[in-house]
């Protein structure tokens, strides 16, 4: 009986769910007969219903488990901070594909690079880095990685 119930409510979740995204475009067909319904709206607004990309030119991610390759740690000075941002855009100027987070992470500065699925992506971007000779203390390290959709 609790699966009967429990199957019930994710198939009315799905349905729910799909309705919820097709709602504007329903309202906006032109049925003959029966006029035709016009709606002006912000286009965040759609976005936020899963219907389009925001006209923001804001791209969408996924955020899951992964690694990054870690190409400056300092301490919690202003020095550090000024460190990190000068690797960051190093970096930038060897590898312009490739993303770049800077952040404070307390105690520290952190420059990390990259979204890698996998430890042997990290690895062979690490190597690149490693053979221009302007980047020797990097290290492969797990992190929260973004994944454009």
């Amino acid at each position: 009986m609790r699966k009967l119930a429990l199957l019930t409510l994710l198939l009315v979740l799905a349905v729910v769910g799909v309705q919820a995204q097709g709602i504007v475009k329903s309202l906006e067909r032109n049925v003959p007969g029966q006029g035709k319904v016009t709606i002006h709206q912000d286009p965040r607004i759609e976005a936020l219903i899963g219907m389009e990309r925001p006209a923001t030119g804001e791209q969408k991610v996924i955020k899951t488990s992964g690694f990054r390759i870690q190409a400056y740690a300092g301490n919690n000075t202003r020095q550090a901070k000024n460190d990190a941002y000068h690797v960051a855009s190093r970096v930038k100027e060897y590898f312009p594909e490739l993303t770049v987070y800077t952040s404070f992470n307390p105690p520290r500065w952190l420059c990390r690079v990259g979204d890698f699925r996998s430890i042997e992506e990290a690895d062979a971007m690490m190597r690149r880095l490693k053979a221009t000779g302007v980047f020797k203390e990097v290290s492969i390290v797990r992190d929260q990685i973004n994944i454009p959709l």
